[in-house]
């Protein structure tokens, strides 16, 4: 995400940070670099000219100047001017107070929008809602289909109706569908268009009078760079929108339509989809983005990330049986399972601070896959007591797992290590245990 305009402002925040003392000249190469990172990044011309000019007048200011570490005030202020672009505070997707909400989703066609009602409709039932999805795409042959498809996949309800040719006939059965199935979200599919025409905007206003939408969303592609940009204000002048939805954000998009859409719609992104799969979609937080862009990291979404893929109470267990030296190669086995469920190794490393330093790393994720392998080849009794694991055995697990005996070696000294390491953090005071945390950038966590 955001991979270029990423590395060249972390590059430069690196640069600047270490500096005990700023000059005049310092301050406008930082700048020349960033207007270059940004424009190359596809961001809005007005956009970067306004972002360099505030953060010439705050790193002008006596924040900066009378700082005992002048370079780290200013990585703060690029990293907060960037927050500002993205638009400060998270937006939420509004619920009606009633207790019956309809999601329209709008956008051209090819930008992911049947694919995002089903992402959409799983996020929501994560959140405790009943969505129903329905698809009012009269135009597209096989899209009601494709909708149909994808709510099966992802176990929601749906409602098409092929059959009938007015989009806003099919959205009052919607309504209706969803009310006699108790179900207190409708997210409304939309017909798209190669580009925003008149005859698309007038279907768009018959269905809106129809079913009154309480958050009405624009789904953009954010590989189309600036052209995002001009799609938004058109919608939103014809039929207005409340937010928007970017795709595509895990592909090659320089991301410049995201920084740049607040600031020149003043409409928020509320989501993003950053993969193909139906669970590769989060909340928008502008904070958190501008962390990442900066190279700072976004723990707090890794937290979130962990929580929804894995099970506390095994968590728990294993932890008190690391506690009490307890913990065995089932319980390795079980973790590693887990663990598997948050996605590839490298996609998680890369939410932590410093992980730019990674990303030339080849990082093996079929590593897990082969140690998974060995501990499976591995009896019951076995990963109970590995002590039983001798030369001979040890050669059984390699041969059951198609891999060496070096192998199975280098698995069981993890194991021996994790044990010595958990002794010698019970040893430690409460003191050293807080200066440890601090070291892994934990001393700031919520839990």
């Amino acid at each position: 995400m955001f991979q270029n305009l990423s590395d060249k402002l972390a590059s430069i925040s690196e640069r600047i940070k270490g500096k005990q003392r700023i000059t005049e000249a310092d301050l406008k190469e930082m700048q020349r670099e960033i207007r270059l990172a940004l424009l190359e990044a596809d961001v809005n011309y007005q956009v970067v000219k306004e972002f360099n000019a505030d953060i010439k007048e705050r790193c002008m200011g006596a924040e900066v100047m009378k700082s005992l570490t002048p370079g780290q005030q200013v990585v703060k202020i690029v990293h907060e001017e960037l927050i500002k672009i993205l638009g400060s505070d998270q937006a939420k997707l509004e619920f009606s107070p009633s207790g019956f909400t309809v999601i329209m989703l709008y956008g051209l066609q090819g930008t992911g929008k049947t694919t995002t009602a089903a992402k959409l409709g799983v996020h929501l039932r994560k959140l405790g809602k009943k969505p129903l999805l329905a698809s009012v795409d009269v135009h597209r042959p096989a899209a009601q289909e494709q909708l149909k498809v994808l709510a099966k996949q992802a176990d929601l309800a749906y409602y098409i109706n092929p059959q009938e040719p007015r989009a806003e006939v099919i959205a009052a059965e919607a309504i209706d569908r969803a009310r006699y199935l108790l179900c207190d979200v409708l997210i409304v599919d939309t017909a798209g268009r190669m580009t925003v025409d008149p005859e698309l905007m007038e279907e768009l206003k018959r269905i809106n009078a129809v079913v009154n939408p309480t958050e009405r969303l624009l789904v953009l592609d954010a590989m189309i760079g600036q052209e995002a940009v001009n799609i938004a204000e058109a919608f939103n002048n014809e039929i207005g929108v409340d937010g928007y939805i970017m795709t595509k954000l895990d592909g090659d998009a320089r991301g410049g339509a995201a920084l740049s859409i607040r600031k020149v719609t003043g409409k928020p992104i509320k989501m993003i989809g950053v993969g193909e799969k139906i669970s590769e979609f989060e909340a928008f937080h502008p904070d958190r983005m501008a962390s990442r862009i900066l190279g700072m990291g976004d723990v707090l979404s890794l937290i979130e990330k962990a929580s929804q893929s894995l099970d506390e109470e095994k968590a728990q267990e294993a932890y008190d049986k690391l506690r009490r030296n307890r913990f065995d190669l089932n319980d390795l086995m079980e973790q590693i399972v887990q663990m598997q469920k948050m996605g590839p190794l490298k996609e998680v490393l890369s939410f932590l601070p410093g992980a730019k330093q990674l990303k030339d790393v080849d990082i093996d994720d079929k590593l897990v896959d082969r140690q998974l392998a060995l501990l499976r080849s591995m009896t019951e009794q076995e990963r109970r007591n590995p002590k039983l694991l001798d030369a001979s055995r040890r050669k059984r697990i390699a041969r059951g797992s198609g891999q060496d005996v070096a192998a199975v070696n280098r698995l069981l000294k993890q194991y021996t290590e994790m044990q010595k390491m958990m002794k010698k953090f019970k040893r430690m005071s409460k003191g050293q245990k807080r200066q440890m945390a601090r070291m892994f950038g934990a001393d700031d966590l919520p839990f």
